[in-house]
């Protein structure tokens, strides 16, 4: 019996090793079997399956039962992006910005202002100096620093100056700008008319420290409404980047806040300094998140949804002619300006077709305007669920370089290189359905019939466009 014992031991150890491992063989094959079969049905059911995993419950509230991540394969992906910037978008707070005369702080401001949700800016324009009445031509190859001294701008100075400029014009695509007031005086009048309560930042010693929760409830009257940290309407002012906000605009304020600094430096780039307040506000009330009313919402998707679909409604090459248009169109008003006998033969011919050129302008935006409007009435009173996560899928964080960085950095953009960035990996997208596709199906499916024909007559741009119903 002794003899017996190990061996059948070692036999049930030896037949049981065996047997787990055939069916972690098993198992193996499977699951490898099921991961291919998955594979190939995943590019078909890939937005069905990412919606019902993340649907949203489609109200007016902020509530979230889910997060859906924005992908290039997801369907409406771009009125599902407005629809989540829209829902993130708040009318409590608003911006205004008091004689900035920093081109890269005004744009940046703006930039700020949009990413962060807010969707009313305010601002209130400097003064016209001497320097702006004796202006000459030549004069924008030079900046003017505080003290007064000219420097002549170098070339790439200047184009960042107009790329600054751009990403403003962007900017204020999605932002409710109000720059007609002329002085403080007038803007804060509007500010009290429309019932908002002003702060404006300030770093004197009379300010009140904007992360101390427990003294804002204090010092104003009609905050904490609802639990609120902050007034129901808030216009939050910004002064110029040497001095701050005027006397004026401190005086009539209701509360005078700052942002504790811990070092030697007593003051932020105005730009930064906006940034770090806005956000703070948020951090103080999160509530004011999405805080707008749904008349608000409906008004902006009627304006973010026609204007999406009006720029992807055109081809490529309709897009370049339109461009091809515009720029003439310029060209015709510059000779305009120009005296009668400056001008040769040919110029004064052209500036004969600017009328022509300028309706046919104006009824091809009409046209646009109309088709964009009917491709996506449906969805303003019914927007699909909204993308929750606005941020960028990594197939779209493709990095924009200029050719010679990309020529010294090849290896970076090869795509059987394992290593590289993400944000440089090269994406087709002409395997998912595009939203320009999108936007066109709905037309046909309307049936609204569009036609546009853009020609070139006597070397001059002619457009003409005809829409059906």
């Amino acid at each position: 019996m002794t003899f017996w014992k190990p061996f059948c031991t070692g036999a049930i150890v030896s037949a049981s090793t065996v047997l787990i491992f055939q069916k972690y063989y098993y198992d193996i094959n499977n699951n490898n079997n099921k991961k291919k079969n998955n594979d190939e049905s995943t590019t078909n059911s890939f937005t069905e399956k990412r919606i019902t995993q993340t649907k949203l419950n489609n109200t007016t509230t902020n509530t979230k039962v889910g997060v859906l991540l924005d992908s290039p394969e997801l369907d409406m992906r771009m009125i599902r992006k407005a629809e989540g910037v829209i829902q993130k978008r708040t009318s409590r707070i608003t911006l205004v910005i008091e004689r900035c005369t920093n081109d890269h702080n005004y744009s940046a401001i703006l930039r700020t202002a949009e990413a962060l949700g807010i969707q009313n800016v305010w601002i209130i324009s400097p003064p016209p100096s001497k320097e702006d009445d004796n202006k000459n031509e030549g004069d924008d190859e030079f900046i003017t620093t505080m003290r007064g001294t000219k420097i002549k701008q170098m070339d790439d100075e200047r184009e960042g100056r107009k790329l600054h400029h751009l990403y403003a014009q962007r900017a204020t695509e999605w932002l409710t700008v109000r720059d007609e007031f002329t002085t403080t005086q007038e803007c804060y009048d509007e500010l009290r008319r429309t019932d908002h309560t002003i702060w404006a930042t300030d770093l004197s010693q009379q300010a009140v420290c904007l992360s101390n929760i427990e003294e804002l409830p204090n010092q104003v009257e009609g905050s904490g409404n609802n639990n609120n940290v902050l007034p129901s309407k808030l216009a939050i002012v910004f002064g110029t980047e040497a001095v701050g906000c005027s006397s004026e605009a401190l005086l009539n304020s209701d509360l005078r806040v700052y942002l504790p600094l811990r070092g030697f430096a007593d003051s932020l780039n105005l730009s930064v300094a906006t940034a770090l307040v806005l956000h703070q506000l948020f951090v103080l009330d999160p509530t004011i998140e999405g805080d707008s009313s749904e008349e608000e919402r409906v008004e902006l998707r009627r304006k973010w949804f026609t204007k999406l679909a009006g720029k992807r409604l055109l081809t490529s090459r309709q897009k370049k002619d339109r461009t091809k248009l515009i720029s003439t169109i310029e060209h015709c008003r510059a000779l305009r300006e120009k005296k009668q006998n400056e001008l040769t033969i040919e110029q004064l011919a052209k500036l004969k077709t600017l009328s022509k050129l300028e309706q046919d302008l104006s009824e091809l935006e009409r046209s646009i305007q109309y088709t964009a409007e009917e491709a996506v009435s449906e969805f303003i009173d019914n927007p699909p669920s909204p993308i929750t996560d606005l941020r960028r899928p990594d197939e779209h964080r493709v990095a924009h370089v200029s050719k010679n960085t990309k020529a010294k950095n090849l290896a970076l953009w090869d795509n059987n290189n394992e290593e590289q960035m993400p944000a440089t990996t090269s994406y087709q997208t002409n395997t998912h359905p595009s939203t320009s596709n999108f936007f066109r199906n709905r037309i046909s499916t309307n049936n609204v019939t569009r036609k546009v024909d853009i020609k070139e007559k006597d070397s001059n741009n002619t457009i003409s466009e005809t829409t059906e119903k």
